[in-house]
């Protein structure tokens, strides 16, 4: 562990941001071990790197962005490699993590809303999953995507344009269910 970083402020800053970016990372891999393993490595890089950190010590603000795009870059670089293993004919059997008792603990709307948003594309789905679920504001989401402002705008109003028609969800559109921000929490 890095000199800069104390096992107890390791210990504060995984319990606090760890579940955040798990659920970034489990929709971006739709896979609830990968994205464990990357919320790992996530945390892994980043209290190794903690010196090269610019922001306040204690202010996590700043620090979950720093994280989410840590995260993010994972996810992508894990994709990456996956793509040159289907190259070569080495891709690994992928396994569904859900179980009974996570679909029994999620509600049936909260479980159709997480589904819609897995389905989107990939792009817009980063930007609602950085904005919504990690409650990152657009400017640091388009810093940690490394896209312009406006692009980060376009792609979650692109996502959200597609979850207002889609037809798994247009009965709760009707009903008022889904209203916004804090549907998709």
């Amino acid at each position: 562990m890095n000199e800069a970083l104390s096992r107890e402020e390791a210990r504060r800053l995984f319990e606090h941001h760890s579940k955040p970016i798990f659920g970034i990372l489990l929709a971006l891999t739709k896979s609830k071990t990968l994205a464990d393993d990357l919320t790992q490595e996530t945390f892994i890089r980043a209290f190794d790197k903690y010196a090269q950190y610019r922001g306040e010590e204690g202010d996590d603000r700043a620090f979950r962005p720093w994280l989410a795009r840590i995260a993010v870059n994972l996810a992508r670089s894990h994709y990456r490699k996956l793509n040159w293993q289907t190259l070569f004919g080495q891709v690994p059997d992928r396994v569904t993590d859900l179980t009974a008792e996570a679909i029994v603990l999620m509600s049936e709307r909260q479980q159709e809303l997480w589904q819609a948003v897995c389905r989107l594309p990939h792009k817009s789905r980063e930007v609602i999953l950085l904005h919504y679920y990690a409650e990152i504001p657009l400017q640091e989401a388009a810093e940690t995507l490394n896209i312009p402002l406006g692009t980060c705008k376009s792609r979650l109003s692109a996502g959200l344009a597609k979850l207002r028609v889609n037809p798994d969800l247009l009965a709760y559109h009707r009903s008022g269910y889904v209203k916004g921000k804090e549907e998709l929490r």
